[in-house]
């Protein structure tokens, strides 16, 4: 199988901890960094993916919004300078423990941050940042 991400979860799969909107939000999640740790391949998306899902019908949902649609092309363009590989809507990737490491360091040096800009989660990510993604729920073996 593969996980469907659009762009900016690419930066929020790098600090995800297990906190969400919902609890069947963070199950989903849980899912997907399990099976992304097991070695799934990634297909960038435009708009709602998987991780979307639990919340994507929700009326207060913002995975339509201008904003997040903007974040995506940021973090896209931050991504794919670090990588060396376009991500556009219908790229695959197949990440693998260095890349992970890679973009976690990029992460906390600020050079991918720009694909954040107005998130919500921003502090938990930052402080999960600089305790070095401990805890992190995304693990790949290598």
């Amino acid at each position: 199988m593969t996980v469907r991400l659009r762009a900016h979860h690419l930066l929020c799969m790098l600090t995800y901890v297990g906190k969400g909107y919902s609890e069947a939000f963070c199950r989903n999640y849980d899912g997907i960094a399990e099976r992304l740790g097991a070695g799934e391949d990634i297909l960038m998306v435009a708009g709602p993916d998987d991780i979307c899902g639990p919340v994507v019908d929700a009326p207060d949902t913002h995975c339509h919004n201008e904003s997040v649609i903007e974040r995506d092309a940021a973090a896209a363009a931050a991504v794919s300078a670090l990588i060396g590989q376009k991500l556009d809507t219908g790229a695959r990737l197949a990440l693998d423990a260095d890349m992970l490491a890679a973009m976690r360091d990029a992460f906390a040096a600020g050079t991918t941050r720009i694909g954040c800009g107005g998130c919500q989660w921003t502090d938990i990510c930052d402080s999960v940042s600089a305790a070095g993604f401990l805890g992190t729920r995304l693990r790949i073996a290598g």
